[in-house]
Order: C-alpha cells, then structure tokens, then sequence
C-alpha cells in the first residue's frame, strides 16, 4: 500500500498552489519579522487609522481644502467612489468567497501586532483594497494629488503585512481588487480627460501674446476673483485690468468693449453672463477668467485655470458658443434677456433667491439646505400654457445646449453650439421633494409621471401668474406674462484652448 501510495502523483496545479502557498508564507514571515528603524511606530498606527475608511476621508477633506480647485474636489470624490466600490466588493463578495485563517503572529513582535485583532476571514485584504482604490481614484482624476497618496496607499498595503494581519497574497489581490473598483468607477463616469473636446465650432481669434489690447473685468464680490486678477496680472502683464464692485459691473463692461480687441472677465456665472451679452453686441471676442465659485460655463469649456485662457489667448484658439435667449426680458423696454447656462420657471429660482440670501451670513452649502427646505415646505405648483396646453408644474427648466448624463445625475454638456434647448418640465402634484429628485435621476431625455425632457429650438410659454420668479444663470427677476425662449446660433465667440493632447500633435 505503502509503495502504491508513493507512486501517486500530484497534478500540477497542486504544485503550482502549494508552491505559491510556500512563497506567500515566506515573503509573510521574511517582512513580518524584518525591523525597519521607525517601521514599529508608524506602521501599526497608519494601519489602524485606516479602519473604516477614515484615513481616506480624512485626505479627501484634506485634498478639497488645501487644492481649493475643481478637480482637486473631482479627485477627491472619484477617490471616495472608488474606495466605496471596493469595499462593497470585498465585504460582500470577496471574504464570503474565500474563507482563510489569519496568519499565525509567532514572527510578528508583540510592539507592531494591532490592539485589535481583525476577526474577519483574511483574503482579501479590505485595507489594501480601499487604499488603492482611494489613490487610484485620485490618480485617475489628477496625477499631482495621486502622487502624494499613492505613497500612502502603498504604506498601509505594507502594514497590513508588517503587522500580521495579512498575507502578502491577501493584500495584493486586494489591491488588485481596488485598482479594478477606481476604473469601474472611471467606465461609470468618465474622467475630465475622456470627455469629449467640448464647445464647437473652432474659429480663430485674434492673438493677444501677453494680453495686448485685451482688458479684463472683474467683478470683485465674485468668489476668488480677487486671487484670480492676480493671476492674470502675472499671466498676462500686457493686459488691462480692471476691478470693480458689482453695482458698476454693466458700466465698466459697456467703456471696455469700445477699447479692446478682445473682452475679458472674471467672475461668476451672473458675472460672465452680462460680459457675453457685452462682447456679443460688440462683436469681439470673450475671455472667461474662472473666478466664482460654481463657474459652470468656464467648466464646460473646458477652462479650469487662469493659465487655460492665457494658453488661447496666446494661440487666438476659440470656439462659437450658442446664446440663449427669452423674449421679452426683465427689462422694462421688452429687450431680450440672455443666459449661458441655464433658465428656469418655479422653485428654482425661489430656490435661488433664498440661498443667494443667507449664503453670506450661513455659508453656502448650509444656505442651499435651508433654501430647499424652506422651498419645498411652503410652495406649490406654477400654473402656466406650455406649447398650447395650460398645466400645474414645480419646474421648468431650458439649458442652454443638451446637459449630458454623468453618474446618475445630469452633468455638463459636450456641445455648446447644438442650436437645441434641454427643456425639462417637473409636473406639479404632492410630495415635491420626491418629484425633484426622481426628476434629477431621470435621464436628459425622458417621459414620467413626474418629469418631462426634450430637446427643441423654440419654447413659448404663456398665462405666467404676474410676478413669478425666473433664474438665469443664477440670477433672479420676475418674468412676464407670456414670453418666448429660443437660442440666437453661435452668437458668441470664446477664447477656448485646445485639448492637451491634441495640442501635443500639432
């Protein structure tokens, strides 16, 4: 039997997994019982900080508040995301798949072993998983902030080992769990980098090197306007800038366009809505300096920076952009009013209004949670004739251009010379609340019970209760009793870099 016995053979997969199996356990025992001069103090207590997420929560907060920019805020939600995804993967699927023992601590020193042993099975490694999805996620969104984590990821990766939690199996499979989770996140909702180039069509405009003939707007309550004049003055020593107080705002851009080549400005959407309107009639180009604190036009051009626009200004790089238009407008005289980004009848200018005044004394995100209650308590349903048929509706919504889907949400648009308005209508009836939100998860093009969305040229609206608020681009008047919203096809020429990428080829 014995001879029998020794002439069995084991199948080369048996091999091959007790071989890897004897390598894991060695690496395991070789880092585990290794003594690196300050590796016992901070390993276990990086691991531990760890715990829960916390530590990424933690460098996210930290990545918003120190980048104070747009994608360092993109960075760190795209890490959260991510790290969520893997943990959600590993809690639920992964441990339950593979039931291993935690690695016996006989090497490990009793100075570098965790307070609190982990009780979960050991493969995968959960710590592993969620760092390198957090700084994967980052990375994927902004290479600057992903090279400062990434070090960070790899330490925790390593105190999952050094202190005997972990195999070193464990924690490569689980880091190999997160990178997959940051790009499932990524196919999910695509990188500033993946979206199309937007604005079109390309024209020319005059190169302004250094910002010759150029004068610049500011409009000094806007958000970081102030920091951001700086930032022109040292990017562009040639051009004239000009701060003012908002109260002069229409004034000071009426006498620049009379003097420049080009119009630029620098502040928040309300800002960079009357300086279109502006260059528009002047007929001369505009430069969108991002200075508020949503800068949602300058985003979808694909501007971030006070360098992009001096990049264009520099190559005379631009692109035609749509106005939107509403006819008649506030105004007493019945001229048309305009918006870049958005109009909008019902809550959302009430909405508005309330936020625009506590956000001062509260701050603005407290300021928008106050608004939405205050809003959602006590209105109710406008009545207006929506191309010909009189109905009750919380909202009603034209962007200027088709918002796409990113995420679950509406996000930013590709084309900002479609010629095409994204109407959207919220109907009215009971629980607002919920209609809002089943409405901002319903696609850019869809029909419910709660919502409606289309794409049109034209959008007549009539029988509006005299006094009912309206909001463009963020700011609030009282719209007319019958009035007719269209676009006025690329009416307006911006100064837009080109892509990066595309720039490198030329």
């Amino acid at each position: 039997m014995s001879e029998l016995t020794s002439h069995v053979s084991v199948s080369p997969g048996r091999r091959v997994a007790e071989w890897l199996t004897r390598r894991d356990h060695a690496v395991f025992h070789a880092v585990a019982s290794r003594h690196w001069p300050g590796a016992d103090r901070v390993l276990p207590r990086l691991s531990q900080s760890a715990n829960h997420g916390l530590l990424w929560f933690g460098a996210a907060a930290g990545i918003v508040a120190v980048g104070k920019s747009t994608r360092s805020r993109r960075a760190a939600m795209r890490g959260v995301a991510s790290l969520a995804l893997a943990s959600a993967t590993v809690n639920t699927v992964g441990k339950r798949s593979v039931r291993r023992i935690r690695p016996v601590l006989d090497a490990v020193p009793m100075m570098r072993q965790l307070k609190r042993q982990p009780i979960t099975t050991s493969f995968p490694s959960g710590h592993s998983a969620s760092a390198a999805a957090f700084a994967t996620g980052v990375a994927l969104e902004s290479k600057g902030w992903g090279a400062v984590v990434a070090p960070v990821a790899g330490a925790v990766a390593l105190s999952r080992i050094y202190t005997g939690a972990h195999f070193p199996s464990d924690v490569a499979v689980g880091a190999a769990l997160g990178v997959g989770a940051a790009f499932a996140v990524r196919g999910l909702v695509p990188t500033r980098d993946q979206l199309p180039s937007p604005g079109r069509p390309h024209t020319d405009a005059p190169r302004l090197p250094g910002g010759k003939d150029l004068v610049v707007v500011v409009n000094k309550a806007s958000g970081s306007a102030t920091a951001k004049a700086a930032q022109v003055r040292e990017g562009l020593p040639a051009a004239e800038v000009r701060e003012v107080d908002p109260d002069d705002l229409c004034d000071e851009l009426d006498r620049a366009v009379k003097s420049a080549r080009a119009l630029g400005v620098c502040g928040g959407d309300g800002t960079v809505n009357r300086a279109a309107v502006a260059a528009a009639r002047a007929g001369i180009p505009l430069a969108v300096f991002p200075g508020g604190t949503l800068n949602h036009f300058a985003y979808d051009l694909g501007i971030e920076t006070v360098q992009d626009t001096c990049r264009a200004l520099t190559a005379g790089d631009a692109v035609k952009v749509d106005l939107g238009r509403f006819t008649p407008g506030p105004n007493p005289d019945g001229a048309p009013g305009y918006f870049l980004n958005t109009f909008s009848l019902g809550v959302y200018p009430e909405l508005v209004r309330i936020r625009e005044h506590w956000s001062p004394r509260i701050g603005g995100w407290p300021a928008g949670v106050l608004a939405a209650f205050q809003v959602l308590r006590g209105e109710r349903p406008l009545e207006a004739e929506v191309r010909g048929k009189r109905r009750g509706m919380w909202m009603l919504f034209a962007g200027n251009g088709l918002y796409q889907r990113m995420g679950p949400t509406p996000g930013r648009r590709f084309d900002l010379a479609d010629g095409l308005l994204d109407v959207r209508v919220v109907h009215g009836g009971r629980l607002p609340g919920l209609r809002l939100m089943l409405a901002a998860l319903a696609g850019p093009l869809s029909r419910s019970a709660f919502h409606a969305a289309g794409r049109m040229r034209r959008l007549r609206v009539a029988g509006v209760e005299p006094g009912t608020p309206l909001a463009f681009d963020g700011e609030v008047a009282r719209a007319q009793a019958a009035f007719v919203v269209d676009k006025a096809d690329e009416a307006l020429t911006v100064y837009r870099p080109l892509p990066t990428a595309l720039n490198d080829s030329l």
